[in-house]
């Protein structure tokens, strides 16, 4: 495990995930929200996103936290490992009312409201997004190890075993 993606619905904890995945192997943590946004809520261009994620996936070691769909079959070349955090909707969506109003080291400014364009695109992820990942890992991922993770006690169990084989604490 050297070049890790970790994937999901927002709301999931990705981001908590990696950044516990982080201080288990040491690898560097990118948060591709941290990429794409700026601080003002404006977005960099696809060309100069894609340009620095490039960057990123020429490294030797990393964890690269968020979906962008647009770019999973490149970031799926690119790794050896994918972490998939498939939670129940109401996991998700208790997971982005949880972070309203905190600063978080994966965003660049503070969610202040459960915006509701953001609400649908997570109670239709299931439906929308989450079987084009399913497919992709099918057909990119067959030499990689993919670990699917389906509730935030079973991601617990898997870091714990982890921090176990890679003796820290």
């Amino acid at each position: 495990m050297e070049k890790i993606i970790v994937i999901g619905s927002p709301g999931a904890g990705k981001s908590t995930f990696s950044r516990k995945l982080r201080d288990i192997t040491d690898l560097p943590l990118h948060y591709l929200d941290m990429l794409w946004h700026n601080a003002d809520k404006t977005t960099i261009t696809r060309e100069e996103f894609d340009a620095r994620l490039c960057e990123m996936l020429a490294g030797e070691r990393w964890i690269l936290d968020g979906n962008f769909n647009r770019t999973l079959e490149m970031r799926l070349s690119a790794c050896d490992t994918v972490f998939l955090l498939d939670y129940p909707l109401e996991v998700c969506l208790g997971g982005v009312e949880a972070r309203i109003g905190t600063k978080r080291e994966d965003m660049p400014w503070i969610e202040e409201e459960f915006d509701p364009e953001f609400k649908r695109y997570i109670t239709e992820f299931p439906k929308n997004t989450l079987p084009s990942m399913y497919e992709k890992l099918e057909k990119y991922g067959k030499d990689k190890n993919i670990i699917i993770l389906r509730s935030r006690e079973e991601a617990e169990k898997y870091l714990e075993k982890l921090t176990n084989t890679y003796g820290n604490s």
